[in-house]
């Protein structure tokens, strides 16, 4: 039991973490207006081809500037944080249109819910592959530490709203840590697999999510087994102190 209560806290200490950063980043470093946000769409269109090629630094954002018809000035204003605001503009963008489809799709069991859910968010970056590559590696250097983990946790939650899930306790942090380490691994096989219809990559989700599902009946079996056995704890207590007064 403490050892369930534990993890708990500690996967609801993560989970807070993660949206802190999100939410802290996200206020200090953008403007959100309609006209900030069509500046930043214009960015993505004429970054996203230059991305794939030279990645995503201050080279390229000068580039797609220039493209868009956007000052300095403007680009400073409307993407403080440089090319990692535009990286989270994209995500925020691919979460809006998977989440749209996600809905729409037809109700089934839950863990193909899940998967058909994943492979919808990673589709909506059809085309861009090498581009999505190149902003992967640029979110793991050190001034983008604060960036990833909330896009990350953004995407898990929007999934999990998205099929309908209503949880509200431990398990509402349990089920987007763990469906964002599945998006991460499922990321990186999409990304390395060159065939467009991706079943290497459907085959590799299907496993991850077997395994979770595995390993959640396993932990179900021990809760079962282990609220049949004696409290130990309590037995060795009597033992030491004695039975306690009596009434």
């Amino acid at each position: 039991m403490v050892s369930r209560l534990r993890y708990r806290a500690a996967a609801a200490r993560g989970a807070v973490t993660a949206r802190r950063w999100a939410t802290i980043s996200q206020a200090m470093t953008e403007t959100r207006t309609p006209r900030a946000e069509a500046a930043r769409a214009a960015l993505l269109d004429a970054i996203l081809p230059e991305a794939a090629f030279e990645g995503w630094n201050a080279k390229t954002l000068t580039a797609a500037a220039r493209a868009a018809g956007l000052s300095e000035g403007e680009v400073e204003l409307y993407c403080p944080g440089g090319v990692l605001d535009l990286i989270g503009a994209w995500s925020r963008a691919c979460d809006a249109e998977a989440e749209t489809a996600i809905k729409a799709a037809p109700a089934n069991r839950i863990r193909d819910r899940i998967a058909n859910a994943v492979m919808i968010r990673l589709a909506t970056m059809d085309g861009h592959e090498e581009a999505a590559e190149r902003a992967r590696a640029r979110l793991l250097l050190p001034d983008a530490a604060d960036r990833s983990p909330g896009m990350v946790w953004a995407t898990a939650d929007m999934i999990w709203r998205a099929i309908g899930d209503t949880s509200t306790d431990g398990n509402f942090y349990s089920k987007r840590m763990i469906l964002s380490g599945v998006y991460l691994s499922t990321l990186t096989v999409w990304l390395n697999e060159s065939d467009p219809e991706k079943p290497k990559t459907r085959a590799f989700l299907d496993r991850r999510i077997e395994n979770v599902m595995a390993f959640e009946k396993a932990k179900g079996r021990w809760r079962k087994f282990q609220s049949g056995l004696p409290d130990l704890v309590g037995m060795a207590a009597k033992l030491r102190h004695g039975p306690g007064r009596r009434a």
